[in-house]
């Protein structure tokens, strides 16, 4: 069998490289040639625990290849990103070209399957496209809809063992793409319609950052109470029937930070917590930034100098590279634009180099620091050892103190 993942980001790449772990020909297929050179010396361009050893395994055995064209396969995997345009309307272009440049290739038995998180109705998009252009293939290919549910630092163990939904367009494209993933899922394979399919990974992620939400808007009520919030939520989780997630900066990320505005832009009236919950994470990170920037200018007039403000952290998450949508970036930049000339320490471990921040290490940023701003929970800034004497803005909870 010989599958084409068309895209080789943050989950096509990982994905294409744990199929041709279990005995699929891969074709990985990306716009970047960087990308694509890289796969093909058997490098990585993300940051995923276990996952180079895998890749560099995977290309020796001949398993993996990547070009910047799609190749004559069997199977069809669309993992390209789905931006906004307009006012956080879904844009499917990215899917469509995609798909378009798979058409000529497909051949009657082929399976075509969308993992792009979408719009609900994009499968049956991608079918009357492709029914359109080849009709003499209608009836006689497979198409289904499978998302991606992989968490970013485990992402090898979830794409092998975590349950993945398949919808079909009708049943026997169902079983076919059933077929494909057991190949290497481990996990079970819930069968269902392409639409609720779509809705299932819209939902799963605006379920997430509806419950997001109400742990910031907690952190915002007890900061003006003066409780500390952390405690606060430690204590009512000893409920038995209550699981509050924890507060941070706001949310990020190309899932949870994006797939509620898919189900917001389609039914505006219907989705007015969804809505709401968005607005608030949203808000929680404007107001981190507002918090920087009044404890900045307080320490001016107590101390007559500016202080030393050490960012701690610009991917969306706890130990990973993903900057994405990121709360934490969007913090550091406005805080950076509000004072042109302060003294702002940018750190994030997982980065090497950025295009845009100088990036200081988190022992040296932590020891020249006057306030010290926590936006995201990495590993190695649970090694500082708390220091009273520093102004510490902790919105991650890596100390829990208020």
């Amino acid at each position: 069998m010989k599958a084409c993942f068309m895209g080789l980001g943050y989950i096509g790449l990982p994905t294409a490289i744990i199929a041709a772990e279990h005995g699929i020909d891969v074709i990985g297929v990306d716009i970047n040639p960087l990308v694509v050179d890289m796969t093909n010396e058997g490098k990585i361009h993300i940051v995923e625990p276990g996952l180079q050893d895998l890749c560099r395994k995977v290309v020796a055995s001949g398993h993996l290849r990547a070009s910047v064209k799609p190749e004559v396969s069997d199977v069809y995997l669309i993992v390209v990103p789905t931006p906004f345009k307009g006012n956080h309307e879904p844009d499917i272009s990215y899917v469509e070209t995609a798909t378009r440049s798979v058409i000529p290739l497909l051949k009657e038995g082929d399976l075509f399957v969308i993992e792009s998180t979408s719009p609900v109705g994009t499968t049956e998009k991608m079918t009357q496209l492709i029914y359109s252009l080849r009709p003499e293939l209608e009836g006689k290919i497979y198409i289904a809809y499978c998302p991606e549910r992989v968490l970013p630092g485990n992402v090898i163990y979830e794409l092998i063992h975590n349950d993945r939904v398949i919808g079909g367009i009708n049943k026997e494209s169902t079983e076919k793409a059933i077929g494909f993933y057991s190949r290497f899922v481990k996990g079970t394979l819930h069968k269902t319609n392409a639409k609720t399919a779509e809705m299932c990974k819209l939902t799963e992620n605006s379920s997430r950052d509806v419950q997001i939400a109400f742990a910031n808007e907690l952190s915002l009520i007890c900061d003006k109470a003066g409780i500390n919030v952390w405690e606060l939520i430690e204590l009512a989780n000893k409920h038995p029937r209550v699981n509050i997630l924890q507060p941070g900066s706001g949310v990020g990320g190309h899932c949870i930070a994006v797939d509620p505005y898919f189900i917001t832009a389609e039914f505006p009236y219907e989705s007015q917590l969804i809505a709401k919950a968005r607005e608030i994470n949203n808000y929680k990170a404007f107001w981190c930034a507002e918090k920087v920037e009044n404890a900045m200018l307080k320490f001016e007039l107590e101390h007559h100098r500016k202080p030393i403000v050490a960012m701690m952290g610009l991917a969306f998450k706890p130990n990973i590279d993903d900057l994405r949508e990121s709360p934490a970036k969007y913090i550091t930049t406005k805080v950076m634009q509000s004072h042109n000339n302060a003294d702002i320490l940018v750190v994030e471990p997982n980065v090497e180099v950025h295009k845009v921040f100088k990036l200081t290490d988190y022992r040296e940023a932590y020891e020249k620091a006057d306030i010290v701003v926590f936006l995201v929970k990495h590993a190695p800034f649970k090694e500082l050892v708390y220091d009273p004497k520093k102004i510490i803005l902790d919105f991650a909870g890596v100390y829990k103190r208020e």
